[in-house]
């Protein structure tokens, strides 16, 4: 599993979702529970994670659909 975004933001995060569900490519967001853990104040950061072999043609998806992804 590789790391495709990391963020505060649970709109960005539901929408990157529905966008890789939509190709058929399986993602899995990390850190969900560490909202309990923080008080639900949103400091903690969520991650999507993508299998290794479709990397490559995630970043492309959401790069295209104007979400901004690291380095």
């Amino acid at each position: 599993m590789k790391e495709l975004i990391r963020t505060n933001d649970p709109t960005i995060i539901a929408f990157s979702k529905a966008l890789l569900s939509a190709e058929g490519i399986d993602c899995f967001e990390f850190d969900v529970h560490m909202s309990v853990l923080e008080g639900s104040i949103g400091i903690m950061p969520r991650r999507l994670m993508v299998g290794d072999r479709e990397l490559f043609r995630a970043r492309a998806i959401l790069r295209d659909n104007d979400i901004e992804l690291p380095d």
